[in-house]
């Protein structure tokens, strides 16, 4: 797990914490502690895992369309 660190200039804390949160959900880690918290069954796993390959497989799609 990487570090994420935040700079407070003139002791501006609600801009620092926006820009906190927004590095937080960028990193994945508010996704990570929801499915941590609660029991998911294997085939939620599986359905979820699958769900997740078709998603990066559309964007590298998307992506790869967009260098052209």
């Amino acid at each position: 797990m990487k570090e994420i660190h935040v700079k407070v200039y003139d002791n501006d804390l609600e801009k620092a914490m926006r820009i906190l949160k927004k590095k937080i959900q960028n990193d994945g880690l508010f996704k990570r502690l929801k499915l941590k918290k609660s029991y998911e069954k294997p085939s939620e796993y599986k359905r979820r895992k699958q769900r997740e390959a078709i998603r990066r497989q559309r964007i590298a799609v998307a992506k790869s369309r967009a260098g052209r």
